[in-house]
């Protein structure tokens, strides 16, 4: 219950920064291309600055172990997500198939994950959600990269994964926490500043995004019930009970599970966009998911504490 509660308030503080995202787009202060560079800075700089930060502390074999157990433990979950996916929509008829099949897959792990985990549970607590993440683009930018676009060429695969800016401050990360490479307080102190502003600028993101958006006609979508429907409630909760299967507890199983419970990705908007597949869906399923979640979030982590808390 305690769990639950904290998360209602983190997500409540969350809901105030992208209701001020919302003002700020609804009074003309930012508009399309404003929101683009704050985009671009988050994903660019901000988000690989969090990481490099969340691996800057001493080694220690109790947390390099649960870190290990991290990776393994978000592999399982995206890949049982990304089934659950498959066997819900499998005798689904539809033009948007593929789409609607990566909103239900990808969670918004970063924007939204992100920001909730390092509220919940510190800088460990981020240390261990860059584990997920690193999983997490594993899959987007070999599966997700290969359904979206329908082609298989390794080459340009192998290139989203190097160059993706999260991936490359993982790498630098993990060099600096195992070789324990020293960094200087003044390389270490605008790092871990810049990192900060992870919480505030991606919320301020989403609340740009939903304000943007006609949730009227993206309520429309008869595809978006199958979305909410698997995102928010099947996935979750199938994870949560293979996880209490497995017996495993604590914090580690904790932190993936409620990012592979966060809303669908943003980047799935932008994936339509690039690859022709239906904005509208797209787009319906990233904000009206995103709405709901400040409702399911809390209610996933009282979930959470019976089952591995």
């Amino acid at each position: 219950m305690e769990l639950a509660l904290i998360t209602a308030q983190q997500v409540l503080i969350l809901f105030v920064m992208i209701l001020t995202g919302a003002v700020c787009y609804r009074s003309g202060i930012v508009r399309e291309d404003g929101k683009r560079v704050l985009s671009d800075i988050l994903l660019y700089l901000i988000a690989p600055a969090m990481l490099i930060d969340s691996y800057m502390v001493e080694f220690d074999p109790t947390t390099f172990h649960n870190l290990l157990e991290t990776f393994v433990l978000s592999g399982i979950l995206l890949l049982l997500g990304l089934a659950v996916s498959y066997v819900f929509t499998w005798k689904m008829k539809s033009p948007n198939i593929v789409i609607l099949r990566f909103a239900c897959t990808f969670s918004n792990a970063g924007y939204m994950g992100f920001p909730l985990i390092r509220a919940l549970f510190g800088e460990e607590g981020v240390l261990y959600a860059s584990a997920f993440l690193t999983m997490f683009n594993l899959l987007l930018w070999t599966y997700g990269y290969v359904s979206a676009s329908g082609k298989v060429q390794p080459k340009e695969i192998v290139m989203s994964i190097i160059t993706c800016p999260s991936m490359i401050a993982v790498v630098l990360g993990l060099m600096i926490y195992l070789l324990q490479i020293p960094v200087s307080e003044i390389i270490k102190s605008p790092v871990s500043m810049i990192g900060d502003m992870n919480t505030p600028i991606s919320m301020i993101v989403i609340g740009l995004t939903i304000a943007g958006s006609d949730i009227r006609k993206l309520l429309k979508s008869r595809e978006l019930g199958a979305v909410i429907l698997l995102r928010m409630f099947v996935t979750p909760l199938i994870g949560a009970l293979f996880f209490f299967f497995l017996g495993v507890h604590g914090m580690v199983p904790m932190i993936a599970l409620i990012l592979e419970a966060c809303p669908c990705a943003a980047i799935t908007t932008m994936f339509a966009i690039k690859f022709n597949h239906s904005q509208d869906l797209a787009a319906g399923s990233v904000v009206i998911t995103t709405l709901l979640s400040i409702i399911t979030l809390p209610l996933y982590a009282l979930v959470l504490a019976g089952f591995v808390g």
